[in-house]
């Protein structure tokens, strides 16, 4: 894969996200959800595209595991909404599969870049 599809990746990750959010109900739990997912799914790609401009290798996998952190976040509120709603649409399962590879691969990218 190239670094430019991960971007583009990213960011479509991103913005899906965000229109999946606006089909949840104004419970207390959705906003919760709604705002830490938000944040979370459109900080990977933020991040992802800052570490391409990292002034060293190390700035470069520092970016790319805050990258990680944020897809580990966006799976798992993904993963709580599956529980709360039993969401089963082929949109929200496209938007958990995703989220599950961008983790795997920032993690390849994390354990493969040498310092």
């Amino acid at each position: 894969m190239k670094e430019n599809d991960l971007l583009t990746r990213t960011f479509i990750f991103g913005v899906n996200c965000l229109k999946f959010l606006r089909s949840l109900p104004n419970d207390p739990e959705s906003k919760l959800i709604r705002f830490q997912l938000g944040k979370s799914a459109t900080s990977i790609g933020a991040n992802y595209e800052e570490s391409q401009a990292g002034s060293s290798k190390a700035d470069f996998k520092n970016k790319v595991k805050i990258a990680l952190r944020e897809a580990r976040e966006s799976n798992f509120w993904l993963r709580i909404l599956e529980k709360l709603e039993g969401y089963d649409s082929e949109e929200f399962k496209a938007l958990l599969n995703e989220s599950a590879e961008l983790k795997n691969i920032l993690a390849a990218i994390v354990n493969n870049t040498k310092l």
